[in-house]
């Protein structure tokens, strides 16, 4: 793959064999930034999974770095006060479940109370595809919308391990304090580490890197495993 010549010059800034402490790492992530935009900084960790093994599941970072979350909630006519107060951006049963059928997805994030599962789950060539589906493992699924709602206004975003066992996860802006950063990276690792399941063998953690959005992936020392 050919590389530009900015990114040639950025990558002269570090070993690529070497792994460096958390903040170093980060510090040379803002460093290498060199697009006019303000990068997001990307978070990768590689897990020792079996096939018929997953993690996933959601957190809330420490330090926010992206505007508001436009939900959307399925729900019964009862409950849609509730969640027009806790602020959901479109909220119904029938007429949304239609509406995304048409292949409208213009929304960041699907809430469903579990009386609406059985109609909701007919979405799933739709909503599963975005990874807008709600599930009850990242407590999108639940009759307590106002909890449900809270939780995503601070920030809870979810995390799942992909088909090759690597976690990718945005965890700021190239603009941030390379402390804000380090904080976001080792909540979502101490996240990843908490998911482990049970049956795992030898060190679950394989490899951690940081990125920003044009520049190379820096590994980042992940330390050893109780």
């Amino acid at each position: 793959m050919s590389r530009g010549k900015k990114y040639i010059e950025t990558a002269k800034k570090y070993d690529p064999a070497n792994a460096y402490e958390l903040k170093e790492a980060l510090g040379l992530v803002k460093s290498m930034a060199y697009a006019k935009f303000d990068e997001t900084v990307d978070l990768s960790v590689k897990v020792n999974l079996k096939k018929s093994q997953s993690v996933r599941d959601t957190v809330v970072l420490p330090n926010q770095f992206k505007g508001e979350k436009r939900v959307l909630v399925f729900c019964k006519p009862e409950k849609e006060k509730e969640a027009q107060d806790a602020g959901a951006a479109f909220v119904g049963a029938d007429d949304l479940i239609d509406k995304v059928k048409g292949g409208w997805t213009d929304f960041d994030v699907a809430v469903a109370t579990p009386d609406m599962m059985k109609d909701v789950g007919k979405l799933g060539m739709i909503l599963g595809r975005k990874g807008l589906m709600p599930n009850p493992k990242t407590g999108t699924v639940t009759f307590d919308l106002k909890g449900a709602l809270t939780e995503l206004r601070k920030g809870r975003t979810e995390f799942r391990a992909d088909k090759t066992g690597v976690v990718h996860l945005a965890v700021g802006k190239v603009s941030m304090e390379a402390e804000k950063l380090a904080e976001n990276v080792q909540i979502v690792v101490g996240e990843i580490r908490r998911k482990r399941p049970i049956d795992a063998k030898g060190e679950f953690i394989r490899t951690i890197s940081v990125a920003s959005t044009m520049g190379p992936g820096i590994w980042v020392n992940a330390g050893k495993e109780d």
